[in-house]
């Protein structure tokens, strides 16, 4: 493995000006479950590693009771997360998806900031937070910024972060009233693998617990980056939520769905099953709400 130098910054302003200094020379790690793998492959071969394992942040996912919003440290481990009584109870889509990533070696030093950065079609932590409506706050040599979570990739290994950025923090914006949510990773098996296909559908429903009011779906591995099904959301909205509206939805989103062949499975069924899983965490989606209010 090639050799390189370990920087142990102790604050993000040290740590982005060791990466001004060093450049494309200079690689940022957190984890390390895939930084190292990838200097291991050969496939970055960088001369510095910045550490931001020493940074003082979250080390949990935090929810202010004022206004609401979810605050995750993008250091925070992705067992923390999975142990968080918070996220299981109130942000089920984000518990579904992180218990299934790697094994539990892997998720207690795994960070969520380094899943997403990472920016694979198929990263598990991206479709639920999507799905939620998160935004990003990076920081840099020019200060700090927010985007769209939805926004922030680009392309495969590709994300929103400009020269020496970092991911600091991901906000989930308040949640409302008689909402349910879910996620799957479809595949052969549910752990150690990447997955064919991950959906993730959030539904919130009206005062008579039977119109959908907000609707979100979001589409893992079905195109190069992590994609919102539009249309079939925006059909959802208004109508009363049954098993056949939410057929109808899965069939849109699987046209919406920029599905191709690859190793892990063919178009068109990887397509099929677009509509199949859509109406099946939709379903899983109205249980949870019916949950919440017993």
């Amino acid at each position: 493995m090639k050799q390189f130098a370990y920087l142990v910054p102790r604050s993000l302003d040290e740590a982005i000006s060791f990466h001004e200094a060093h450049g494309d020379r200079a690689k940022y790690v957190a984890g390390g479950t895939d930084v190292l793998v990838k200097i291991k492959e050969g496939k970055i071969l960088p001369d510095y590693l910045i550490s931001l394992k020493h940074i003082l942040g979250q080390d949990r996912p935090l929810l202010n009771q004022e206004t609401g919003e979810l605050y995750i440290g993008s250091f925070v481990t992705h067992r923390m997360i999975e142990k968080s009584a918070i996220v299981r109870i109130h942000y089920p889509i984000l518990h579904d998806a992180i218990r299934n990533i790697g094994s539990v070696q892997i998720r207690n030093v795994a960070t969520i900031g380094g899943n997403l950065v990472n920016a694979v079609p198929s990263a598990d932590g991206a479709i639920p937070l999507i799905t939620l409506d998160a935004t990003a706050n990076i920081q840099g040599p020019k200060g700090e910024r927010s985007v769209d979570l939805a926004r922030f990739f680009l392309g495969p290994g590709l994300c929103d972060l400009e020269r020496s950025e970092i991911l600091i923090e991901i906000v989930v914006p308040p949640l409302l009233l008689r909402t349910g949510s879910a996620y799957i990773k479809f595949g052969r098996r549910e752990a150690m693998e990447l997955p064919m296909l991950g959906v993730g559908v959030l539904l919130s429903l009206g005062e008579s617990s039977v119109t959908c009011v907000k609707a979100r779906i979001c589409l893992g591995v079905a195109a190069p980056t992590p994609i919102r099904a539009l249309e079939a959301e925006a059909f959802l909205v208004g109508k009363p939520i049954d098993g056949g509206t939410l057929e109808k939805a899965g069939k849109i989103a699987a046209k919406e769905s920029r599905v191709r062949d690859s190793i892990r499975g063919v178009a068109w069924y990887r397509r099929e099953m677009v509509g199949v899983l859509v109406k099946r965490m939709g379903l899983k989606c109205m249980e949870r709400i019916k949950k919440l209010a017993q």
